[in-house]
Order: C-alpha cells, then structure tokens, then sequence
C-alpha cells in the first residue's frame, strides 16, 4: 500500500470513529439532542452545540416564571388557592383562572425569549405559534396564516379553527415548513409543584382522548418536547 493510500485509508478510518463517537454521544445524550438529526446536529456544532441550545431554552422557562409570578407576588410562587382563582372571563362568558391568566402571560415572555435564542442556534428555519390545519384521516396538513386567524378570532368564527392545532415552537430541518424537527411547548403549571404534562384533547375535539404531543408529532413528523421551569425540556 503505498503513503498516499494508507493516508486516505486513515482518515476514512479516523471519520469513522468520529461518526461513531458522535453516535454514542448522542445516544446517551437529552431527548432534545437526540432527536435533532446528524446534518443538523453539524450545522449547529459548527457555531454552538445542542446542549447550549437546550440549556437557553430552559432558561427562558426560568425567566418567564421568575417575571410572571414578580408581577403579582412579588417573587414568590403562587400557592394552590390563588391559582383556581377566577380573575375574569373570556369572550364567552367561561370563567379565567389565575393559573390560565399566568399561563398567558408567561408564554409571552418565554416565546420573545425562545425566538431570540432559536435566531442565534438554531441553523434552519423555525416557527413560532403557527397554527396549522390537520386532517388526521387523510394526514393532511396545511397552516392558517396570522392574518386570517386574526379575523376568525375578531369574527367570532371561532367554529372554524375548531381541530386546528398550534404548537409553541416548531424547529424544521429545512425548508420544509410542514415538516418538523422538533416541536416544543412551553408549560407553566400551578402551583408551580404539579408536573408539566400535556393537555387530552375532549370529547368534542377531532382528537377526543389523543395527547397534545402526540398530535403534534402525528400531524408535523418531529419529536414533540416539553419545556417547564422545573423540569427542564422533556418528553412529558
């Protein structure tokens, strides 16, 4: 074998190990990592790795209930009472909780934050409350654009976004914006002590008894993630 064969033949040898190591690494690595793929995963490896990226994301959880819960109790957690308490009412007449009512708010706060994160690591594009169409008999999907989910929600047709689902964050390998690499929500339970978990569609949904996640990962083909103050990001 002559220098310039053996070199070729070690450094196909040493990308093997590479690969390899890279492969047992993320084997043992969060359900985040593990489920961005390889090409992606050396995008974002080139400028920051996914370990940075998961750890941002759960700092936004952080902030946005560090900020929520400062706006009306001065830092401190809410207790089980305050949560179920009715602090107003939706268009339709159906009580609001403090729990949803902190819910809201916090989602604002920790979204400005994940896009802002998300534009700095992430390598492909993503989408940010985007709410899509889904026929799960046909798996078919399609989104609803700001603009005409706005003047359903002003019209009151809020009928026709009946089945319609719309994750947090959607992260997409491409350009592809019907396909998803990762799909996170952010949950804030309350009282802070109850587990994030997500939510069974009703009776009355498409969906009746099937896991937000797993809806989600039905319908756009990624792996649905959660991300909570307490917990981090995680299947559930």
């Amino acid at each position: 074998m002559d220098s310039e064969t053996a070199g070729k033949a070690r450094h196909a040898a040493y990308v093997a190990e590479q690969a390899s190591a890279r492969a047992a690494t993320q084997a043992m690595a969060s359900p985040l990592v593990r489920a961005i793929p390889p090409a992606v995963l050396a995008l974002m490896q080139q400028g920051h790795d996914a370990d940075e990226l998961e750890k941002q994301l759960a700092e936004c959880a952080v902030q946005a209930e560090q900020l929520g819960n400062a706006r009306y109790f001065l830092g401190r957690p809410p207790t089980h009472q305050e949560c179920a308490e009715v602090v107003a009412q939706d268009r339709c007449g159906k009580p609001v909780t403090r729990a949803m009512q902190l819910g809201k708010q916090k989602h604002v706060i920790a979204l400005q934050c994940a896009e802002a994160v998300l534009k700095e690591l992430w390598p492909a594009p993503f989408s940010i409350e985007q709410r899509y169409r889904y026929y799960p008999n046909a798996r078919f999907l399609e989104t609803i654009s700001p603009e005409k989910e706005a003047r359903l929600i002003a019209e009151g047709c809020t009928e026709e976004l009946r089945g319609t689902i719309k994750p947090d964050l959607v992260l997409h390998g491409d350009r592809n914006l019907l396909l998803a690499v990762l799909i996170l929500d952010f949950k804030f339970p309350c009282p802070g002590t109850n587990r994030p978990q997500w939510t069974r569609y009703g009776s009355s949904s498409p969906y009746a008894d099937d896991l937000q996640g797993s809806v989600y990962e039905e319908a756009l083909g990624g792996k649905a993630l959660l991300i909570s103050p307490a917990k981090g990001i995680t299947p559930q």
